[in-house]
């Protein structure tokens, strides 16, 4: 039987339903807490949600269960909802749901949105992206430490282009580096720049790095995924939590943290409770990543790496 309840949100009447169903069952974790943690985190997530069409992923019946990306926000929104159309490849657009606001988000973490799926750009300016984005993927047995040490070769190739990077774990298996630019800049100079980036890393680590998507390549590799550099594509949100065992958030780290992982061979991997106990110690460690403005020095710089 379904239990429904109201929750005053901001001033914003939020129906939420079964709030006790376990939606990780490894960990009890149920949807009344991730309703709970996206509430508390929402201080730190909404900066980054703010204006950007977002891809909802489902779990209805949990993380063991069926799963579904959403991203035609569902024709049964409250009216409070906002949207932002964006263009198919084939034609035609997408309304996609924003989640500019809290009851927004915790209207999605009622549908059992644990995964929050997020564009480079934000709205209506959806052919300029905000930053670089790399998602560093080991192919077993290669694991997240094997991805802290390219991290951190990510980190030096930047720094010696004179521009910072800042690092966040994906919440599953590995870490992502992102570059901000917050300047007038196009997908088709960020694309080709991050491709150029992972080719250049797997030239310099070929035993440890691989730049192309095929499976078969990848077994004990980092694959430098940088694809993500693209207008039709997302790319998990910083704090979001994941579909894993355990309810495991997207959390950013510290390049000095990076360094220490990957020299005492100690996997960086947070929960909810662990995110917002660092982000009341630390703050966000990520929020140069909205306002830092850099520019992409031309591509042909990387010839001379």
């Amino acid at each position: 039987m379904k239990t429904r309840a109201t929750l005053d949100v901001a001033g914003i009447k939020v129906g939420v339903t079964n709030l006790d169903k376990v939606l990780y069952p490894k960990a009890g974790f149920t949807k009344g807490q991730v309703i709970d943690y996206y509430i508390r985190i929402s201080l730190v997530l909404l900066p980054y949600l703010r204006n950007r069409p977002i891809t909802m992923k489902r779990y209805p019946d949990g993380v063991e269960g069926f799963f579904f990306y959403e991203k035609k926000c569902p024709a049964h929104r409250p009216e409070w909802i906002r949207t932002a159309k964006v263009p198919k490849t084939g034609g035609g657009e997408v309304n996609y749901c924003v989640m500019d606001d809290l009851p927004a988000l915790v209207w999605a973490a009622n549908l059992a949105d644990l995964e929050l799926h997020t564009f480079l750009h934000v709205a209506p300016r959806i052919d300029r992206p905000q930053f670089l984005a790399f998602d560093l993927d080991p192919g077993p047995p290669a694991d997240i430490l094997l991805c802290c040490k390219i991290g951190l070769q990510v980190r030096d190739l930047f720094t010696g282009l004179g521009l910072e990077s800042f690092a966040k774990t994906s919440g599953s298996k590995g870490l992502q580096v992102y570059v901000p630019l917050n300047t007038a800049t196009t997908y088709e100079k960020t694309k080709p720049f991050a491709h150029a980036i992972a080719e250049l890393l797997e030239r310099q680590s070929p035993k440890e790095v691989v730049s192309r998507m095929q499976k078969s390549l990848r077994p004990g590799k980092i694959l430098v995924d940088w694809s993500q550099n693209d207008d039709k594509k997302t790319t998990i949100n910083v704090y979001s939590l994941r579909a894993k065992e355990r309810p495991t958030v997207s959390t950013p780290v510290g390049w000095k943290e990076v360094e220490q992982a990957w020299k005492r061979k100690r996997p960086l991997s947070f929960t909810s409770d662990e995110a917002l106990a660092r982000v009341e110690k630390l703050g966000d460690l990520f929020a140069p990543v909205l306002e830092l403005k850099q520019r992409l020095p031309p591509l042909a710089t990387l010839e001379k790496l």
